[in-house]
């Protein structure tokens, strides 16, 4: 849902918080449901923001991969060629031939 952020859907997605005073409230969580967000305002101000639970964990998915990523790229700045092991000798230190690789069963996320 987050890919299809537009300036016309922001637009749409404002909502004047006189509207849960008008008892609206059950409306609006439909259209939250089916644009994935609303933007509530209060005094045409932005108050806060109403997401669906599967955007906000994509948000927070989104924030931990970029976090993780932040994180690699200062270690790789650091690094220095001592830091680094060969894969033949890490897998020679850890007992592992490259033949067990062939009869592992990895599930990628």
């Amino acid at each position: 849902m987050l890919e299809n952020i537009s300036v016309s859907s922001i637009m749409n997605s404002l909502v004047p918080i006189s509207r849960f005073n008008k008892g609206e409230a059950n409306k609006i969580f439909d259209e939250v449901k089916e644009a994935g967000f609303k933007v509530v305002l209060k005094n045409n101000t932005p108050t806060c923001v109403l997401l669906t639970p599967e955007v906000y964990e994509q948000m927070l998915e989104i924030i931990e991969e970029y976090r993780l990523l932040l994180e690699a790229e200062k270690r790789m700045e650091n690094a220095k060629p001592e830091d680094f092991i060969p894969q033949d000798k890490l897998l020679s230190e850890l007992g592992i031939n490259k033949a067990d690789f062939d009869n592992a069963d990895v599930e990628l996320e």
